[in-house]
């Protein structure tokens, strides 16, 4: 029983091992992907402030609230007309 046990680990390895060496299906002739982006898409960092929070007693934070394009034009809109009665827009 235990040439079974060590067989089965021998064969996990060896097969761990050929998977590791083999490259992947259709990668051989090509490069490898950078890992880090080089090219933004257009507006991708075009974040506004829009609030900010201070968190008083023993927590002593202050947070940040920013906002893409279109939240910020949803903030400026104000709620929609079929929101309820107690919503407000954001100071």
């Amino acid at each position: 029983m235990k040439w079974v046990a060590a067989l089965l680990v021998a064969v996990a390895t060896l097969a761990g091992i050929v998977a590791s060496i083999v490259p992947a299906s259709g990668q051989a002739d090509k490069e490898a992907a950078p890992i880090v982006v080089t090219k933004m898409p257009p507006g991708y960092r075009d974040w506004k402030w829009i609030s900010v929070a201070h968190e008083a007693g023993n927590l002593n934070s202050i947070g940040a609230t920013l906002g893409g394009r279109r939240g910020f034009r949803a903030l400026l809109k104000g709620p929609p007309a079929q929101a309820h009665p107690g919503a407000r827009r954001c100071p």
